[in-house]
């Protein structure tokens, strides 16, 4: 019995959500397979399993990685409602998905039912640079600190601070699995290092 508890506590069920193009796909395939692809196809929904090991701990993390949320429905509910902790990803070139972002982070508090969940705010695609940036670093942080969340500018396309915006979600997770009182993000805060 134990050994079976003890494998449950290693699956980590993370969803990631953001509206469509800002690279959610990218970001985890980058972190599964260290592939980046320049052609968007639109994401139906895909489910991926990789066994990982975090802190000298092996864990199994399962990641949904969802449709654009263009309609809220029963059926994105329920992935919710199961999710552990959601990757919640913006494009910084794009002030419509930061703005967008906020409405699908206060639904998933309504679904899950909380005040806090683990979670962490990803703007994604600071490789492209200051000129095209629409959604300031400050901006994104503030977000963050709204939600309780951590906060990251990544790079799905140079990989950059995506292992570490999945893999401190997942310490979250773990922080809220122990302790009576769901964790709250750290505040730790990454910024795209390019600049």
């Amino acid at each position: 019995m134990a050994r079976r508890s003890e494998q449950s506590d290693a699956v980590f069920r993370l969803v990631v959500l953001g509206t469509g193009g800002v690279g959610k796909s990218a970001l985890s395939q980058q972190l599964l397979y260290n592939l980046f692809s320049e052609d968007y196809e639109p994401t139906i929904e895909e489910l991926y399993r990789k066994q990982v090991a975090i802190d000298n701990h092996a864990c199994m993390l399962e990641i949904l990685d969802t449709a654009g949320m263009e309609e809220l429905s029963a059926m994105k509910d329920q992935y919710m409602r199961s999710g552990e902790g959601f990757v919640c990803v913006y494009d910084i070139t794009s002030r419509q998905t930061w703005e967008e972002l906020r409405t699908l982070c206060d639904k998933v508090l309504q679904v899950q039912q909380e005040d806090e969940v683990p979670m962490v705010i990803v703007g994604n695609k600071c490789d492209l640079g200051e000129a095209r940036r629409e959604v300031t670093v400050a901006e994104g942080k503030e977000l963050a600190t709204n939600f309780h969340a951590q906060f990251y500018e990544a790079s799905a396309k140079l990989g950059t601070n995506v292992e570490a915006s999945f893999f401190d979600l997942v310490r979250d997770i773990r922080q809220r699995r122990s302790s009576s009182r769901p964790a709250v993000g750290k505040s730790t805060r990454r910024i795209c290092p390019l600049f």
